[in-house]
């Protein structure tokens, strides 16, 4: 019984606030994976929506709701939007463990690495006006090397480039830190208002952002070949000179033709990584491969691109989605042991 009280009044979580979603880890489970997005009633100012049923709201409100994502560019840009989803979701984790007390919360949240003091302070106090009582922060390419399964307190050079929805963050870790490091907002946000142009200037069709990011995970590519072809996309809208209705077919081709610019900027920054990393370290890297995780990583034939321009094979991770969550929830295991950890 006792025992059972101090796991209701003490609560771990690991949490991934990422720009596109939220990843909440609970005993070593996924106990909350939902878009990092609020439906907030204008005349109240409360949240009517958090997650997957706010997202369904996203581009179809009416003026006394708006929907906002309180992240972006990896960072919080909404503050209160941003605590009253943290606390949302850690309410909607809790809400299996009733308890007439507010529980203890240890919470581990991953950052992006090139987060400033001021982005590092603003997630630490919205954690902690949503419950947290014991706050660690994480850079996410730490967490994801963390998650992929790579051992970054050993003495040699493991490669991380983790493209997220806002940013996308590359890192060589050795010993426990990081040696070299960029973060660069080219990511999962970049690539769909990518999409949204192409369509706008190609086809000449206006289409909204949640269905932009329907053909990216559809016909996603960054190779104009790929051996197993996705269907091509059907997309419907108003066409911008008539304003009738019209309708599109959009082949994998065509978003790897409008994706090849956001790529090239990305290949461009690991190599800047790689140039600048120690030889010994670099040698490792070589050896061990570059792994690829985040959202970014699931589009098709990235891997074999970078392999090609930079010459090294690239890994894309094993359910790269979560692998910053898991990551985090491996450093909440362990964070009287972990260095890199921040309070």
């Amino acid at each position: 019984m006792a025992f059972r009280l101090f796991n209701l009044l003490n609560q771990e979580l690991a949490m991934d606030l990422g720009t596109a979603n939220t990843v909440i880890f609970h005993n070593d489970e996924v106990a909350l994976d939902e878009p990092s997005i609020v439906a907030i009633d204008n005349a109240s100012g409360k949240c009517i929506a958090l997650g997957q049923k706010a997202k369904l709201m996203h581009e179809k409100t009416n003026p006394g709701i708006k929907t906002v994502r309180p992240l972006r560019d990896g960072v919080i840009a909404d503050f209160n939007a941003a605590e009253m989803m943290i606390r949302g979701f850690i309410r909607q984790v809790n809400s299996k463990h009733r308890s007439l007390f507010a529980p203890n919360i240890k919470l581990v949240v991953g950052i992006p690495s090139g987060s400033t003091e001021v982005e590092i302070r603003a997630v630490r106090d919205s954690a902690e006006h949503a419950g947290g009582r014991d706050v660690y922060l994480i850079f996410e390419p730490m967490a994801a090397a963390l998650g992929i399964g790579l051992d970054v307190e050993a003495p040699k050079g493991n490669m991380v480039v983790d493209i997220g929805g806002g940013t996308t963050e590359i890192a060589v870790i050795s010993l426990g830190g990081i040696v070299e490091q960029n973060s660069i907002r080219i990511a999962g946000d970049v690539f769909t208002a990518d999409i949204q142009n192409y369509l706008r200037q190609q086809h000449v069709i206006r289409v909204g952002e949640t269905t932009a990011e329907k053909i990216k995970i559809a016909v996603g590519s960054v190779i104009p070949e790929l051996d197993d072809e996705p269907e091509p996309f059907i997309v419907r809208g108003p066409n911008l000179m008539t304003g009738h209705p019209v309708e599109a077919s959009i082949p994998y081709q065509e978003i790897a033709h409008c994706l090849d610019k956001s790529i090239t900027r990305l290949e461009t920054a690991i190599q800047e990584v790689l140039e600048k990393t120690p030889p010994e370290l670099y040698s490792d890297i070589v050896e061990n491969g570059i792994f690829l995780s985040g959202g970014g990583a699931l589009l098709r034939g990235l891997a074999k691109r970078f392999t090609e321009k930079v010459n090294i094979p690239f890994h894309v991770a094993e359910d790269p989605l979560r692998a910053v969550g898991r990551g985090t929830c491996k450093a909440l295991k362990n964070t009287d042991n972990y260095s890199f950890l921040m309070r």
